[in-house]
Protein backbone atom coordinates (compact mmCIF):
# COMPACT_ATOMS: atom_id res chain seq x y z
CA UNK A 1 0.00 0.00 0.00
CA UNK A 2 1.28 3.67 -0.46
CA UNK A 3 -0.28 7.22 0.15
CA UNK A 4 -0.04 9.58 -2.72
CA UNK A 5 -1.77 13.47 -1.97
CA UNK A 6 -1.78 15.15 -5.45
CA UNK A 7 -2.02 19.11 -5.44
CA UNK A 8 -1.42 20.61 -9.14
CA UNK A 9 -2.37 24.04 -8.10
CA UNK A 10 0.91 23.76 -6.01
CA UNK A 11 3.73 21.91 -5.22
CA UNK A 12 2.58 17.81 -5.89
CA UNK A 13 3.24 16.06 -2.60
CA UNK A 14 4.42 12.25 -2.79
CA UNK A 15 4.79 10.50 0.46
CA UNK A 16 5.30 7.27 0.46
CA UNK A 17 3.88 5.16 2.95
CA UNK A 18 3.34 1.31 2.63
CA UNK A 19 1.56 -1.70 3.97
CA UNK A 20 2.25 -4.25 6.49
CA UNK A 21 4.94 -6.57 6.73
CA UNK A 22 3.72 -10.23 6.11
CA UNK A 23 3.32 -12.27 9.21
CA UNK A 24 5.39 -15.32 9.80
CA UNK A 25 4.52 -18.57 7.95
CA UNK A 26 1.87 -21.53 9.46
CA UNK A 27 5.02 -23.49 8.51
CA UNK A 28 8.22 -22.89 10.35
CA UNK A 29 11.45 -22.50 8.07
CA UNK A 30 14.05 -25.17 9.34
CA UNK A 31 17.87 -23.55 9.03
CA UNK A 32 19.92 -25.89 8.05
CA UNK A 33 22.34 -27.12 11.46
CA UNK A 34 24.99 -28.17 10.13
CA UNK A 35 26.29 -27.33 6.59
CA UNK A 36 29.54 -29.78 6.65
CA UNK A 37 26.87 -32.43 6.29
CA UNK A 38 26.25 -31.59 3.16
CA UNK A 39 30.16 -31.09 1.81
CA UNK A 40 29.72 -27.11 2.73
CA UNK A 41 32.61 -25.94 3.41
CA UNK A 42 31.15 -22.73 5.22
CA UNK A 43 28.91 -23.55 8.52
CA UNK A 44 25.19 -22.37 8.45
CA UNK A 45 24.42 -18.65 9.18
CA UNK A 46 21.56 -17.33 7.79
CA UNK A 47 20.96 -13.58 10.05
CA UNK A 48 24.66 -13.40 9.38
CA UNK A 49 24.03 -14.10 5.32
CA UNK A 50 21.06 -11.66 5.05
CA UNK A 51 23.06 -9.24 7.07
CA UNK A 52 26.53 -8.99 4.89
CA UNK A 53 23.94 -9.37 1.58
CA UNK A 54 22.03 -6.15 3.06
CA UNK A 55 25.27 -4.49 3.91
CA UNK A 56 26.19 -4.38 0.67
CA UNK A 57 22.90 -2.95 -0.97
CA UNK A 58 22.99 -0.50 1.44
CA UNK A 59 27.11 -0.09 0.46
CA UNK A 60 25.23 0.10 -3.18
CA UNK A 61 26.79 -3.11 -3.90
CA UNK A 62 23.26 -4.88 -5.47
CA UNK A 63 25.00 -7.32 -7.51
CA UNK A 64 27.85 -8.55 -5.32
CA UNK A 65 25.03 -9.03 -3.12
CA UNK A 66 23.19 -10.88 -4.50
CA UNK A 67 26.13 -12.80 -5.96
CA UNK A 68 27.05 -13.55 -2.13
CA UNK A 69 23.71 -14.43 -1.09
CA UNK A 70 23.10 -16.95 -4.04
CA UNK A 71 26.27 -18.39 -3.04
CA UNK A 72 25.13 -18.95 0.62
CA UNK A 73 21.60 -20.55 -0.73
CA UNK A 74 22.90 -22.85 -2.97
CA UNK A 75 25.39 -24.25 0.11
CA UNK A 76 21.79 -23.81 2.34
CA UNK A 77 19.03 -25.27 0.37
CA UNK A 78 16.57 -25.58 3.45
CA UNK A 79 17.04 -22.22 4.78
CA UNK A 80 14.32 -19.95 4.00
CA UNK A 81 15.13 -16.55 5.39
CA UNK A 82 17.86 -16.18 2.88
CA UNK A 83 16.48 -17.75 0.14
CA UNK A 84 13.37 -15.49 0.38
CA UNK A 85 15.89 -12.29 0.61
CA UNK A 86 17.92 -13.37 -2.41
CA UNK A 87 14.43 -14.02 -4.43
CA UNK A 88 13.90 -9.89 -2.98
CA UNK A 89 17.79 -9.08 -4.62
CA UNK A 90 16.55 -10.82 -7.84
CA UNK A 91 13.33 -9.04 -8.01
CA UNK A 92 14.32 -5.96 -7.29
CA UNK A 93 17.11 -6.02 -10.03
CA UNK A 94 14.42 -6.70 -12.58
CA UNK A 95 15.88 -10.46 -12.74
CA UNK A 96 11.78 -11.58 -12.35
CA UNK A 97 12.88 -15.47 -14.48
CA UNK A 98 15.57 -15.93 -10.76
CA UNK A 99 13.08 -14.26 -8.53
CA UNK A 100 10.23 -16.71 -9.28
CA UNK A 101 12.31 -19.86 -9.68
CA UNK A 102 13.61 -18.86 -6.11
CA UNK A 103 10.75 -18.52 -4.21
CA UNK A 104 9.16 -21.49 -6.03
CA UNK A 105 11.92 -23.77 -4.62
CA UNK A 106 11.12 -22.55 -1.29
CA UNK A 107 7.35 -23.36 -1.63
CA UNK A 108 8.70 -26.30 -2.91
CA UNK A 109 10.42 -27.11 0.67
CA UNK A 110 7.87 -24.76 2.58
CA UNK A 111 4.13 -25.08 0.65
CA UNK A 112 2.49 -22.81 3.32
CA UNK A 113 5.21 -20.12 3.60
CA UNK A 114 2.72 -16.95 3.35
CA UNK A 115 5.39 -14.57 3.17
CA UNK A 116 6.60 -16.45 0.05
CA UNK A 117 3.61 -16.76 -1.58
CA UNK A 118 3.58 -12.83 -1.59
CA UNK A 119 6.27 -11.99 -2.94
CA UNK A 120 5.46 -14.76 -5.67
CA UNK A 121 2.32 -13.21 -6.55
CA UNK A 122 4.05 -9.50 -6.84
CA UNK A 123 6.32 -11.26 -9.69
CA UNK A 124 3.68 -13.03 -11.09
CA UNK A 125 1.59 -9.47 -11.09
CA UNK A 126 4.51 -7.65 -12.65
CA UNK A 127 4.74 -9.90 -15.46
CA UNK A 128 0.71 -9.76 -15.76
CA UNK A 129 0.06 -13.14 -15.19
CA UNK A 130 -3.38 -11.83 -13.40
CA UNK A 131 -4.57 -15.60 -12.90
CA UNK A 132 -1.69 -16.80 -11.02
CA UNK A 133 -0.85 -13.58 -8.97
CA UNK A 134 -4.25 -13.93 -7.59
CA UNK A 135 -4.00 -17.28 -6.61
CA UNK A 136 -0.34 -16.78 -4.69
CA UNK A 137 -2.06 -13.73 -3.45
CA UNK A 138 -4.60 -15.77 -1.92
CA UNK A 139 -2.73 -18.07 -0.57
CA UNK A 140 -0.52 -15.39 1.29
CA UNK A 141 -3.53 -14.82 3.48
CA UNK A 142 -4.47 -14.72 6.23
CA UNK A 143 -1.65 -12.34 7.84
CA UNK A 144 -0.02 -10.36 5.21
CA UNK A 145 -0.64 -7.06 3.34
CA UNK A 146 -1.79 -8.95 -0.19
CA UNK A 147 -5.52 -7.43 -0.48
CA UNK A 148 -4.30 -4.15 -1.99
CA UNK A 149 -2.73 -6.24 -4.61
CA UNK A 150 -6.18 -8.28 -4.95
CA UNK A 151 -8.00 -5.18 -5.14
CA UNK A 152 -5.46 -4.16 -8.50
CA UNK A 153 -5.83 -7.48 -9.88
CA UNK A 154 -9.28 -7.92 -9.42
CA UNK A 155 -10.05 -4.86 -10.60
CA UNK A 156 -7.90 -5.22 -13.72
CA UNK A 157 -9.77 -9.06 -14.00
CA UNK A 158 -13.46 -6.70 -13.89
CA UNK A 159 -15.27 -9.01 -11.34
CA UNK A 160 -13.72 -6.57 -8.50
CA UNK A 161 -16.99 -6.29 -7.12
CA UNK A 162 -17.54 -9.89 -6.65
CA UNK A 163 -14.65 -9.64 -5.10
CA UNK A 164 -15.17 -7.04 -2.91
CA UNK A 165 -18.94 -8.55 -1.80
CA UNK A 166 -16.74 -12.03 -0.93
CA UNK A 167 -14.80 -9.85 1.46
CA UNK A 168 -17.68 -8.05 3.16
CA UNK A 169 -19.57 -11.43 3.50
CA UNK A 170 -16.75 -12.81 5.34
CA UNK A 171 -16.29 -9.97 7.97
CA UNK A 172 -19.99 -10.02 8.74
CA UNK A 173 -20.13 -13.49 8.78
CA UNK A 174 -17.10 -13.78 11.28
CA UNK A 175 -17.04 -10.54 12.90
CA UNK A 176 -14.76 -11.59 15.83
CA UNK A 177 -12.23 -13.21 13.28
CA UNK A 178 -9.16 -10.63 13.17
CA UNK A 179 -8.37 -11.51 9.69
CA UNK A 180 -11.17 -10.93 8.22
CA UNK A 181 -11.95 -7.53 9.13
CA UNK A 182 -8.39 -6.53 8.51
CA UNK A 183 -8.82 -7.90 4.53
CA UNK A 184 -11.87 -5.60 4.71
CA UNK A 185 -10.22 -2.46 5.76
CA UNK A 186 -7.33 -3.37 3.49
CA UNK A 187 -9.86 -3.86 0.40
CA UNK A 188 -11.43 -0.30 1.64
CA UNK A 189 -7.93 1.18 1.69
CA UNK A 190 -7.29 0.35 -1.49
CA UNK A 191 -10.44 1.20 -2.71
CA UNK A 192 -9.59 4.88 -1.12
CA UNK A 193 -12.28 4.55 1.22
CA UNK A 194 -10.12 5.48 4.32
CA UNK A 195 -13.14 5.91 6.98
CA UNK A 196 -14.58 2.41 5.98
CA UNK A 197 -11.05 1.26 6.73
CA UNK A 198 -10.59 2.98 9.85
CA UNK A 199 -13.56 0.80 10.77
CA UNK A 200 -12.67 -2.36 10.03
CA UNK A 201 -9.20 -2.28 11.18
CA UNK A 202 -10.61 -0.99 14.52
CA UNK A 203 -12.93 -4.15 14.83
CA UNK A 204 -10.05 -6.37 13.72
CA UNK A 205 -8.03 -4.69 17.03
CA UNK A 206 -10.71 -4.95 19.04
CA UNK A 207 -10.57 -8.54 18.62
CA UNK A 208 -6.33 -8.11 18.75
CA UNK A 209 -4.81 -5.22 19.75
CA UNK A 210 -1.22 -6.42 18.58
CA UNK A 211 -2.77 -7.13 15.01
CA UNK A 212 0.35 -5.11 13.18
CA UNK A 213 -1.57 -5.41 9.84
CA UNK A 214 -4.45 -3.63 11.35
CA UNK A 215 -2.32 -1.13 13.37
CA UNK A 216 -0.49 -0.19 10.28
CA UNK A 217 -3.63 0.30 8.18
CA UNK A 218 -5.36 2.26 10.75
CA UNK A 219 -2.38 4.43 10.96
CA UNK A 220 -2.26 4.72 7.29
CA UNK A 221 -6.22 5.19 7.27
CA UNK A 222 -5.89 8.44 9.86
CA UNK A 223 -2.80 9.62 7.89
CA UNK A 224 -5.53 10.19 4.85
CA UNK A 225 -7.77 11.34 6.51
CA UNK A 226 -5.40 13.97 7.95
CA UNK A 227 -5.85 12.69 11.28
CA UNK A 228 -2.08 13.21 12.07
CA UNK A 229 -1.86 12.20 15.89
CA UNK A 230 -3.43 9.21 15.80
CA UNK A 231 -1.85 7.85 12.87
CA UNK A 232 1.60 8.36 14.32
CA UNK A 233 -0.01 7.06 17.56
CA UNK A 234 -0.69 3.57 15.34
CA UNK A 235 2.26 3.91 13.70
CA UNK A 236 4.40 3.77 17.27
CA UNK A 237 2.50 1.30 18.81
CA UNK A 238 3.06 -1.11 16.20
CA UNK A 239 7.24 -0.53 16.75
CA UNK A 240 6.28 -1.19 20.27
CA UNK A 241 5.22 -4.26 19.29
CA UNK A 242 7.75 -5.10 17.14
CA UNK A 243 10.61 -2.68 16.42
CA UNK A 244 11.61 -4.30 13.57
CA UNK A 245 8.98 -3.58 11.51
CA UNK A 246 10.01 -1.82 8.43
CA UNK A 247 6.53 -0.71 7.14
CA UNK A 248 5.73 1.17 10.59
CA UNK A 249 9.16 2.89 10.41
CA UNK A 250 8.48 4.20 7.32
CA UNK A 251 5.15 5.21 7.69
CA UNK A 252 5.76 7.18 11.23
CA UNK A 253 8.66 8.81 8.76
CA UNK A 254 6.20 9.68 6.30
CA UNK A 255 3.76 10.99 9.06
CA UNK A 256 6.39 13.58 10.47
CA UNK A 257 7.11 14.66 7.18
CA UNK A 258 3.43 15.37 6.31
CA UNK A 259 3.23 17.34 9.35
CA UNK A 260 6.64 19.35 9.02
CA UNK A 261 8.87 17.48 11.72
CA UNK A 262 11.59 17.26 9.83
CA UNK A 263 14.24 15.76 12.28
CA UNK A 264 12.09 13.10 13.80
CA UNK A 265 11.26 11.84 9.81
CA UNK A 266 14.60 12.10 9.18
CA UNK A 267 15.61 9.76 12.52
CA UNK A 268 13.06 7.21 12.03
CA UNK A 269 13.59 7.10 7.92
CA UNK A 270 17.23 6.29 8.98
CA UNK A 271 16.01 3.73 11.35
CA UNK A 272 13.33 2.01 8.79
CA UNK A 273 16.17 1.64 6.18
CA UNK A 274 18.68 0.51 8.35
CA UNK A 275 16.39 -2.03 9.08
CA UNK A 276 16.01 -3.28 5.39
CA UNK A 277 18.46 -1.41 3.22
CA UNK A 278 17.28 -3.58 0.46
CA UNK A 279 13.94 -1.84 0.13
CA UNK A 280 13.65 1.88 -1.57
CA UNK A 281 10.55 3.31 0.19
CA UNK A 282 12.30 4.83 2.56
CA UNK A 283 15.06 6.43 0.14
CA UNK A 284 11.58 8.03 -1.63
CA UNK A 285 11.09 9.52 1.62
CA UNK A 286 14.18 10.99 2.08
CA UNK A 287 14.01 12.09 -1.42
CA UNK A 288 10.98 13.92 -0.18
CA UNK A 289 12.56 15.61 2.63
CA UNK A 290 15.59 16.71 0.89
CA UNK A 291 12.67 18.22 -1.30
CA UNK A 292 10.60 20.02 1.26
CA UNK A 293 14.29 21.40 2.75
CA UNK A 294 14.91 23.09 -0.70
CA UNK A 295 17.69 20.66 -2.38
CA UNK A 296 15.91 19.16 -5.28
CA UNK A 297 18.67 17.85 -6.51
CA UNK A 298 19.54 15.62 -3.84
CA UNK A 299 15.96 14.88 -4.20
CA UNK A 300 16.31 13.63 -7.68
CA UNK A 301 19.35 12.00 -6.38
CA UNK A 302 17.46 9.91 -3.84
CA UNK A 303 15.06 8.72 -6.04
CA UNK A 304 17.64 7.64 -8.92
CA UNK A 305 19.33 5.50 -6.17
CA UNK A 306 15.94 4.01 -5.33
CA UNK A 307 15.10 3.13 -8.69
CA UNK A 308 19.52 1.52 -9.23
CA UNK A 309 18.20 -0.47 -6.34
CA UNK A 310 14.48 -1.64 -7.72
CA UNK A 311 13.16 -1.02 -11.64
CA UNK A 312 9.97 -1.33 -9.71
CA UNK A 313 10.08 1.29 -7.63
CA UNK A 314 6.71 2.65 -9.07
CA UNK A 315 7.08 6.00 -6.25
CA UNK A 316 10.02 6.54 -7.14
CA UNK A 317 9.22 7.38 -10.91
CA UNK A 318 6.21 9.46 -9.53
CA UNK A 319 8.27 11.57 -7.27
CA UNK A 320 11.43 11.76 -10.21
CA UNK A 321 8.85 12.57 -12.66
CA UNK A 322 7.17 15.35 -10.30
CA UNK A 323 10.20 16.83 -9.61
CA UNK A 324 11.49 17.45 -13.08
CA UNK A 325 7.46 18.67 -14.47
CA UNK A 326 8.08 21.27 -11.51
CA UNK A 327 11.49 22.80 -12.72
CA UNK A 328 10.39 22.54 -16.56
CA UNK A 329 12.80 19.71 -17.14
CA UNK A 330 10.03 17.75 -19.39
CA UNK A 331 12.09 15.82 -21.59
CA UNK A 332 13.58 13.97 -18.63
CA UNK A 333 10.13 14.19 -16.26
CA UNK A 334 8.48 12.20 -19.56
CA UNK A 335 11.08 9.69 -19.97
CA UNK A 336 11.08 8.92 -15.99
CA UNK A 337 7.11 8.52 -16.17
CA UNK A 338 6.87 6.72 -19.19
CA UNK A 339 9.18 3.98 -18.26
CA UNK A 340 7.26 4.24 -14.90
CA UNK A 341 3.95 3.22 -16.68
CA UNK A 342 5.73 0.34 -18.51
CA UNK A 343 6.07 -0.70 -15.41
CA UNK A 344 2.84 0.30 -13.84
CA UNK A 345 0.44 0.49 -16.63
CA UNK A 346 -2.81 1.08 -14.69
CA UNK A 347 -1.18 3.76 -12.31
CA UNK A 348 -3.51 6.64 -12.53
CA UNK A 349 -1.46 8.76 -10.72
CA UNK A 350 1.69 7.93 -13.29
CA UNK A 351 -0.96 8.95 -15.93
CA UNK A 352 -2.22 11.92 -14.39
CA UNK A 353 1.57 13.12 -13.97
CA UNK A 354 2.55 12.67 -17.33
CA UNK A 355 -0.48 14.42 -18.40
CA UNK A 356 0.30 17.11 -16.27
CA UNK A 357 3.91 17.23 -17.94
CA UNK A 358 2.89 17.10 -21.38
CA UNK A 359 0.51 19.68 -20.66
CA UNK A 360 2.85 21.73 -19.38
CA UNK A 361 5.33 20.97 -22.35
CA UNK A 362 2.70 22.10 -24.82
CA UNK A 363 1.61 18.85 -26.07
CA UNK A 364 -1.77 19.01 -25.21
CA UNK A 365 -2.94 16.30 -28.02
CA UNK A 366 -0.56 13.64 -25.87
CA UNK A 367 -2.16 15.16 -22.41
CA UNK A 368 -5.53 14.39 -23.15
CA UNK A 369 -4.87 11.05 -23.69
CA UNK A 370 -2.58 10.43 -20.36
CA UNK A 371 -5.88 12.38 -18.52
CA UNK A 372 -8.19 9.65 -20.42
CA UNK A 373 -6.12 6.97 -18.53
CA UNK A 374 -5.99 8.53 -15.48
CA UNK A 375 -9.58 8.95 -15.16
CA UNK A 376 -10.07 4.94 -14.97
CA UNK A 377 -8.31 5.50 -11.78
CA UNK A 378 -9.40 3.68 -8.77
CA UNK A 379 -8.71 7.07 -7.13
CA UNK A 380 -11.63 9.41 -6.97
CA UNK A 381 -9.07 12.47 -6.30
CA UNK A 382 -7.33 11.38 -9.43
CA UNK A 383 -10.63 10.40 -11.20
CA UNK A 384 -11.71 14.07 -10.52
CA UNK A 385 -8.19 15.52 -10.97
CA UNK A 386 -8.00 13.80 -14.39
CA UNK A 387 -11.79 14.48 -15.93
CA UNK A 388 -11.25 18.69 -14.94
CA UNK A 389 -7.85 18.81 -16.51
CA UNK A 390 -9.25 16.77 -19.98
CA UNK A 391 -12.38 18.95 -20.10
CA UNK A 392 -10.50 22.24 -19.31
CA UNK A 393 -7.69 21.27 -22.92
CA UNK A 394 -10.83 19.87 -24.46
CA UNK A 395 -13.80 22.16 -24.50
CA UNK A 396 -15.86 21.07 -21.70
CA UNK A 397 -15.85 17.62 -22.76
CA UNK A 398 -15.53 14.56 -20.68
CA UNK A 399 -12.91 11.44 -21.20
CA UNK A 400 -14.63 8.52 -22.81
CA UNK A 401 -14.54 5.79 -20.61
Amino acid sequence: MRRLGLAFTGLLLALVCIGAAAFASDEKIILNPNGARQGIDFESDPAGAMKSARERVAAGDLPGAIKGLATYVAAHATEGDPARLLGDLYYRSGDLPKAESTYRSILALYPKDRETHNRLGTVLATENRVDDAIAEFNASLPGTDSVGDLVALHAKKGDLQAYRAKLELLADTYPTFTAAQSELGQAYAALHRPSEAARMFRRALDNDPTDITALNGLGLAMLDLRAYDLAAGNFKRCLQIDPTDYSCADNLGATYLETGRQAEAEAILTTAHNLAPERGEALVNFGYLADIRGDWKGAVAWYVKALALSPFARDAYFDLGLVYDQHQLYDQAEAVLVKGIAVNPNDGPLHAVLGQTYQDAGKNALALEQFRLAAASLDPTIVALARSRFAALDGGHTPAP
